[in-house]
């Protein structure tokens, strides 16, 4: 088949080089010049199937009304006149009770276990060099508190196959040596040593490369202008050059919507609704000063909720999510203050190990802010929508790297008439007839409900 797939994040050419693998003549756009320059430019660059978990849990409301009031909280709420913001926050709240919760678990742990699987191979065939660290992944704690919860999470994740086993403060440290100058206020982590690191934008691009190699057609710079519907299907889709103004139309016998955050306003033009709304995420890359003293094993902090990854001579560091709409500014006193949070804890955890100046003082930290386009379970959306031809890929949410290699596999799948091999609930299929029977009442919560 011919197939037109919208928009080059990893998700994007991921789906393109799975469609490639089956034989299909693939077309890709994307309005920047190169493949990864938006919501896959600069994240956690974490593989993390081992918290697949949902932002919506019990105690989700609670904290979020607590964080609203702190400029630099993990999850920050800002209201806006935009009812598709409240609509996302009341279906958001319905999932904030335990059942839903696990449910929406076993789907992202399925998703993310298949996933994985899925990049292995893509870079066993490929060879892509993209400062990968198979070194697993530990979560550390300064609260006993929230540490004596740690349990339960792990105990969660090895009900669906994950090996995340809580570590006493001295078994971390030896873990990830790197923690000992920061050893004493720490008490206590989990590891999952299946997961790993690894820079996304670097991986994306060069798939991108071998995408053409194998005869796509790649429409960089390219604005898609409209999704052309007639008698209930797609006839084409329009696209502009950014440099000439040439406007093509693209005929194909399949249509991926791939385009983050942006699907949401892309598909509204042609009436079809989907619940996916843009959390702003930030992150800054810091060359390392002393890299002999630098971590190897990816982390996650608990107490900012924020994740942090070596990715050769730099460290990554990335987190927080604001719900308030489609800004990227970096200038605004809100954004530097998170900026300079993710820098500041640098500093307090790896002392002298990074540099940590800020611009003014004549550092240069690369802060970055991407949208991840999260829907109200997690869950994201793969599979086919209401009009004929069309299909969709996206609402990964802060998963998109570790769920990009498989949603690209499976809805290539499902594009060629296969059936995944994974619990999940894909978008637009009834669950009981895409599944095994066992695994139905996993996947009972599809995003498509």
């Amino acid at each position: 088949m011919k197939v037109t797939v919208l928009g080059a994040g990893i998700i994007g050419v991921s789906t393109a080089w799975h469609l490639l693998q089956r034989g299909h003549e693939v077309t890709l756009v994307e309005r920047q010049p190169d493949a990864a320059l938006e919501t896959s430019f600069a994240n956690a660059a974490q593989i993390s199937v081992s918290y697949c978990e949902p932002w919506a849990n019990r105690e989700a409301p609670l904290k979020a009304l607590k964080w609203m009031f702190s400029p630099t909280s993990p999850l920050l709420f800002r209201p806006q006149l935009d009812p598709a913001q409240w609509r996302w926050g009341l279906q958001f709240l319905a999932q904030c009770n335990d059942a839903a919760f696990e449910r929406n678990v076993a789907q992202l742990v399925a998703l993310g276990s298949y996933s994985h699987a899925a990049l292995k191979d893509v870079v066993r065939e490929t060879g892509i060099d993209y400062h990968r660290l198979e070194r697993g992944i530990a979560h550390f704690y300064v609260d006993q508190k929230s540490f004596d919860g740690a349990a339960g999470a792990a105990e969660l994740m090895g009900r669906f196959g994950v090996k995340r086993r809580v570590v006493s403060r001295d078994e971390l440290l030896r873990i990830e040596p790197a923690l000992a100058s920061y050893g004493d206020r720490i008490v206590g982590g989990t590891f999952t040593e299946s997961d790993e690191s690894g820079d996304a934008r670097v991986f994306t691009q060069q798939l991108a490369a071998l995408c053409a190699a194998r005869g796509a057609r790649l429409l960089f710079g390219h604005d898609i202008e409209q999704i052309e519907v007639a008698g209930g299907a797609v006839t084409h889709v329009r696209v502009r050059s950014r440099d000439t103004g040439v406007l093509t139309a693209l005929k194909a016998d399949a249509t991926v919507v791939a385009c983050g955050s942006y699907t949401t306003p892309l598909l509204a033009r042609i009436g079809v609704r989907v619940p996916i709304y843009p959390g702003k995420g930030y992150s800054a890359t810091l060359p390392l000063l002393e890299p002999e003293r630098a971590p190897f094993v990816s982390m996650i902090d608990d107490s900012r909720k924020i994740a942090l990854s070596r990715l050769g001579n730099e460290l990554r560091v990335a987190g927080t999510i604001e719900l308030g709409g489609f800004d990227l500014s970096l200038d605004t006193p809100l954004a530097r203050k998170r900026c300079e949070m993710l820098v500041r804890r640098i500093e307090e955890v790896f002392p002298g190990v990074a540099d940590t100046r800020l611009p003014a003082e004549g550092g240069n930290p690369r802060f970055w802010t991407g949208l991840r386009p999260a829907t109200p379970t997690n869950i994201p959306l793969i599979g086919r929508l209401p009009v004929k031809g069309l299909w969709i890929n996206a609402g990964h949410g802060t998963l998109g790297w570790t769920h990009g290699a498989g949603s690209g596999k499976a809805l290539a799948e499902l594009i060629s008439g296969e059936r995944p091999a994974m619990a999940f609930g894909f978008h637009g299929f009834e669950a009981d007839t895409r599944l095994p029977r066992a695994a139905r009442a996993q996947a009972s919560l599809s995003p498509g409900s």
